[in-house]
């Protein structure tokens, strides 16, 4: 029977809207793999995933009705144990051919083989290829196993006595092979080739499947469901940008909730609201949130990307008269609005500032404190860099904000939305008549919130931003909250990388080690607070590592940066800027090697030697010569380097090559004179110094 192309459909109630998008690709990636490894399905064969609302299904091309026998060869033992002494079978061997369906007759028949240790018996036969009802019975069981799905229900199926567990009741399966039903039986169902369509709006009930490649035409059209979630997502877009024109504005892009709504509806229908102009009095990410979170709808926004008082709702049915389902959605969002209308109004009626002795009440880990220790420990932090880096206005505009950053925590409008929180600070602030920097620093000290976010506006949010990130990182990293493999609960490696973002985006004169020296000393009197600054600094060299690593940066160009633990980060993209220039010349490998070269002779010693050169001890005239070049380019080479000039401090050692390679033909290191071997030491001690003061060039040779 030639190859067909199967369809799978499984009919729910309705799924969880936040995972559909997983749970359909899911479904269709396992039947897939689970035909695969049936050996049903041809080389080319390709997966189309379905997912809406109310089901899961796929369609596979060329599958085959049977597939092929598969020549099995099977390891048995060495010959010495199944055979006797007069080539019998030892009872050994017959249990495990029996095991195997074969008998005392398929001994003849055994193949000999050496596997380099010994002579070994294998057992070749052909096993029967599975029928299509066989595999996919397999493959249909499998993919419901492997779903997703945190939490399962259990329901009780039509004969009142039977009970299976699944995310949602599941009504009906569909399985063609071409125009051919599958016989399949799951969650206590038989399949067919009949579904349903939408709710309201389907021209038939049942829909029925003539044959697997009229699947999705035929939903749409009896069915009046785009099955296809691409598909649907993409309707809705094209809907969502030709009403926000017709409205004159443009929709919110938020790719989280267009995934979402397109998990909620079958076939969409993008409409107009409007509220009333007076709640645009509210600050505009608080309407935004509401509308978004609570009623999936798409706000527009103006050319000038403020909120106007229109919104597009993504409805599931299409009516000749759509004014009642328009009508439903405004009087729906009003009571949101007008909450948070009525928060934002109270809220105004304290400062923040009058808040701020509230915090002593929140508690921020059983481990660390309440909020109110947390925000002293960050304030005086906020404090410290802010002096470090230049003091005066500086410090007393980070500590007051670092002050007043976690007062909004206490706001009604925080309590009914967390994500506002320091958005709604920056707002109080401003209302509270506070200086504009210290008002942006309350929002900005959050930032960066996600990879790709932009950094804190000034100095004064830079510095409150640092100290807050600081305190989580080290205060997590001391009571033991360390990440491992996927958990990372406090967010600590996006906290890193914030640390790392703005030290090396800002340029900031910071070095590391002293803000986690600084941070540390914030944590005095914390029982059983034990913190290993060094490995807290390994985790955030790493990150930083995987970080310059997406940039593009090689992984011997990022090693040979940072495993020098330079702890100036703004330094760290010229670095790795001159490390490419270097590697570039034609002496870098050669002075690579002989950088390996001497790193390895200097570990083993039990002392690394001063980088002290005695010249009355220069014998050969390869030391003499390799000792008067670094005489010539080390001043060079550091003048450079003091001045930042990272890619012509390296470029001067270039001139080192030759005298380097003279030295290593020539001269004996370990001569048996102790004071010519330690002046000798001190010779290639001074070498390594001054090749390794911007990277480690060793770990750039092959």
């Amino acid at each position: 029977m030639t190859a067909k192309n199967l369809l799978v459909e499984l009919f729910v109630e309705e799924l969880p809207p936040k995972a559909l998008k997983k749970l359909g690709e899911a479904f269709s990636a396992a039947l897939a793999n689970s035909l695969a490894a049936s050996r049903l399905l041809l080389g080319d064969s390709t997966v189309t995933p379905y997912a809406s609302p109310r089901r899961l299904a796929a369609h596979i091309t060329n599958v085959e009705a049977v597939a092929p026998n598969a020549q099995v060869k099977q390891k048995l033992m060495p010959v010495a144990v199944g055979l006797d002494a007069n080539g019998n079978a030892t009872p050994a061997l017959l249990k495990k051919l029996g095991a195997l369906g074969a008998d005392a007759s398929a001994v003849a028949s055994l193949r000999r083989e050496n596997d380099g240790k010994a002579e070994v018996l294998w057992y070749d036969s052909e096993a029967k290829g599975a029928t299509l009802a066989e595999g996919l019975q397999k493959a249909v069981e499998a993919a419901l196993a492997a779903l997703p799905i945190p939490k399962v229900m259990t329901y009780q199926l039509a004969d009142g006595w039977s009970t299976v567990n699944f995310v949602r009741p599941a009504h009906a399966l569909v399985t063609l092979h071409g125009t051919d039903v599958v016989p399949v039986s799951v969650l206590g169902m038989d399949s067919g080739r009949a579904t349903k369509g939408h709710r309201f709006e389907a021209a038939v009930d049942p829909v029925v499947i003539a044959d697997a490649d009229s699947y999705a035409a035929t939903l749409l059209k009896d069915g009046s469901v785009i099955a296809s979630f691409a598909e649907r997502r993409a309707e809705i877009v094209h809907q969502l940008e030709a009403a926000a024109a017709k409205a004159g504005g443009k929709p919110i892009e938020d790719e989280a909730l267009l995934d979402e709504v397109t998990a909620l509806v079958e076939r969409p229908n993008v409409l107009i609201g409007q509220f009333e102009a007076e709640f645009l009095a509210v600050p505009q990410e608080c309407l935004i949130l509401t509308m978004k979170a609570n009623q999936k709808y798409f706000p527009l926004l103006d050319a000038a990307g403020k909120l106007t008082n229109k919104f597009l709702v993504v409805s599931n049915i299409s009516p000749d008269d759509a004014s009642a389902v328009i009508g439903g959605n405004e009087r729906v969002v009003r009571p949101r609005l007008a909450d948070a209308k009525f928060f934002f109004d109270q809220d105004r009626k304290k400062s923040l500032e009058s808040r701020v002795a509230g915090l002593a009440k929140v508690v921020y880990h059983n481990k660390l404190g309440t909020q109110g220790e947390r925000m002293q420990r960050v304030a005086a932090i906020a404090r410290a860099i802010a002096e470090h880096l230049g003091g005066g206005a500086l410090t007393q505009q980070a500590e007051q904000a670092a002050v007043l950053s976690k007062a909004d925590l206490l706001t009604d409008m925080v309590g009914e939305f967390p994500e506002l929180q320091g958005i709604m600070g920056r707002y109080y602030a401003q209302h509270d008549g506070l200086n504009a920097d210290v008002a942006d620093a309350i929002e900005d000290h959050y930032k960066p919130r996600f990879a790709g976010d932009s950094l804190p506006r000034g100095r004064v949010g830079t510095v409150v931003a640092l100290a807050d990130k600081l305190e989580t990182l080290v205060g997590m990293f001391g009571i033991g909250q360390i990440p491992t493999g996927d958990r990372d609960p406090f967010a600590l490696r996006r906290h890193a990388l914030g640390v790392i973002r703005m030290l090396a985006e800002g340029d900031l004169d910071l070095p590391l080690h002293q803000l986690l020296d600084a941070t540390f000393a914030r944590f005095n009197g914390i029982e059983g607070f034990q913190l290993n600054i060094n490995a807290l600094a390994d985790f955030i060299y790493d990150r930083l590592a995987g970080n310059l690593r997406d940039q593009g940066y090689t992984a011997q160009e990022v090693d040979a940066v940072l495993s020098q633990r330079p702890q100036r980060l703004g330094d760290i993209p010229k670095r790795l800027a001159a490390v490419r220039a270097f590697s570039t010349l034609p002496e870098a490998a050669a002075l690579a090697a002989a950088n390996k070269r001497v790193g390895n002779i200097l570990k083993k010693l039990d002392l690394w030697p001063q980088a002290v050169v005695d010249n009355a001890l220069l014998q050969e005239a390869a030391e003499v010569t390799l000792h008067d070049a670094l005489v010539e380019v080390v001043p060079q080479a550091d003048a450079a380097f003091v001045t930042g000039d990272y890619t012509e401090s390296l470029t001067a050692l270039a001139a080192l090559r030759s005298p380097v390679d003279a030295f290593f033909d020539g001269v004996m290191v370990n001569a048996d004179d102790p004071a010519l071997r330690a002046n000798r030491l001190g010779l290639l001690a001074k070498l390594h110094a001054a090749m390794n003061q911007i990277a480690d060039l060793s770990k750039l040779s092959a």
